[in-house]
């Protein structure tokens, strides 16, 4: 019994490990799977797979409309003063010329049936229809704009994590570097070969260095907020990142960034005005089918029983069946010019969606050749942000040699170190503007 407990404490961990790992690997992304998992989690998604339901069922509604209407009635009534008549008293045998007040019914009466109404013509109905279904499509096309907008969301999240780590690695770097001056100088302090203001220097250096660090995690810890929060996940869970920063930065600055052949028509944002144009023209012809009459057909059935007892449901009461047909028209003669006054409106909506839509063509075509640019002036100004970062790094990495060897004091070692630290910093800016500068591109071509 001792053993196999033993092996079960020996095997636990390692099963607990395997548990953790998978759930730590369960939540590690690439690019593309943060943007998938989003495709699935985001509640803003969520709400646009919504609207698609919610428009597939107002097609149907619309459908609906215009099949048969049936409905059912029922009543029970009890009159606790009967309706008085007045009737020639002479029928009776009274006076000529006077009346005599006679009641007619019974004290209850109850009746059921049902009503079937049917739509034979009306203009509305058919314009409704192809309505509706211009309704479905504009927002499965909302639903694609929302997904291509969060798509981009995440990747320019993701990009913010990747570059806060790459940041935060070379500032650690140089945390390590400056202890380790700290503790160099410190040794010729206490040997007597430099002053004590070069410890207390080195001292400012390591400070300023830790709150680089620190921060360059909080920078981390909030892009992956923002990341998360971007994805749908869950604000208590842990992520990590598969992709390296290299796999997204390098295609773009490897090479001069150059412009196709730009297909406006196929952009989300354009197809949309379209469809918007579409539904401008079906409410047009929605007003103007309000000058066409409405014809439907109806057929109506009822049972109906009388007494002078509450119970009108035993046996032995009678109920007299009642049926009938008939049509229904209703044929617009005069409104006061309202309906041309409606028609007229709908016409200028019409032509201002017309007016959107050629906008829109200028518009998309400017926003592309916009977009582009700024990723090549992007491109070229990374370039250059690098080599003055491999400058700045070559000029304090060969101050610190000399430093080392007491060319040069703790002051200018300082400065050269700070003059990384900036250089680093635009660097970052730098490789931010052309990810982002990127993310613009693929919004103005509509991926």
């Amino acid at each position: 019994m001792k053993s196999k407990l033993k092996l079960l404490l020996t095997i636990l961990p390692c099963l607990l490990l395997g548990f953790s790992g998978k759930a730590q690997q369960d939540l590690s992304f690439s690019l593309k799977e943060a943007q998938d998992y989003a495709m699935t989690h985001s509640y803003v998604v969520q709400n646009s797979n919504i609207d698609v339901l919610k428009a597939q069922k107002k097609v149907w509604e619309t459908i609906a409309s215009g099949l048969p209407q049936v409905s059912g009635t029922g009543s029970y009534m009890s009159f606790l003063d009967l309706a008085v008549s007045l009737v020639p008293a002479e029928f009776f045998g009274g006076e000529p010329g006077t009346y005599m007040p006679v009641k007619f019914g019974q004290d209850y009466s109850s009746d059921y049936g049902f009503k079937v109404d049917q739509l034979i013509f009306d203009g509305s109905y058919i314009v409704g229809v192809s309505s509706a279904q211009i309704y479905l499509r504009l927002a499965q096309q909302s639903k694609e704009k929302t997904e291509i907008d969060i798509r981009n969301a995440v990747a320019q999240s993701y990009y913010m994590v990747l570059v806060a780590g790459e940041n935060i690695n070379v500032m650690k770097e140089n945390l390590r570097n400056s202890e380790k001056l700290l503790s160099d100088t410190r040794s010729m302090y206490e040997n007597g070969f430099v002053e004590e203001q070069d410890v207390e220097q080195m001292q400012l250096m390591v400070k300023r260095s830790e709150n680089e660090v620190l921060k360059a995690e909080r920078e981390l810890k909030v892009a992956k907020i923002v990341l998360k929060y971007t994805m749908g996940v869950e604000m208590d869970k842990e992520i990590e990142l598969s992709d390296l920063l290299e796999t997204h930065l390098n295609p773009l600055v490897e090479k001069d960034p150059q412009g196709g052949a730009f297909d406006y028509s196929s952009h989300i944002d354009y197809r949309l005005l379209d469809t918007q144009k579409q539904a401008s023209k079906k409410l047009l012809d929605l007003e103007k089918a309000s000058y066409l009459p409405r014809l439907s057909a109806f057929y109506n059935w009822t049972k109906t029983a009388y007494g002078n007892e509450a119970n009108l449901f035993k046996s032995d009461v009678s109920w007299f069946k009642s049926s009938y047909v008939g049509l229904n028209m209703s044929l617009p003669i005069f409104s006061g010019g309202m309906k041309k006054a409606r028609v007229k409106q709908a016409k200028f909506d019409f032509e201002k969606a017309e007016n959107n839509q050629k906008l829109a063509e200028q518009t998309l075509q400017k926003d592309y050749l916009s977009a582009l640019a700024d990723l090549q002036t992007a491109v070229s100004r990374y370039a250059n942000d690098e080599d003055n970062r491999e400058l700045a790094k070559k000029i304090y990495t060969k101050t610190t040699v000399k430093y080392n060897n007491g060319i040069v004091g703790s002051t200018e070692l300082a400065q050269n170190e700070s003059q990384f630290i900036q250089a680093q910093g635009t660097w970052i800016a730098s490789v931010m503007q052309v990810l982002n500068a990127k993310i613009s591109l693929n919004k103005a071509i509509g991926q």
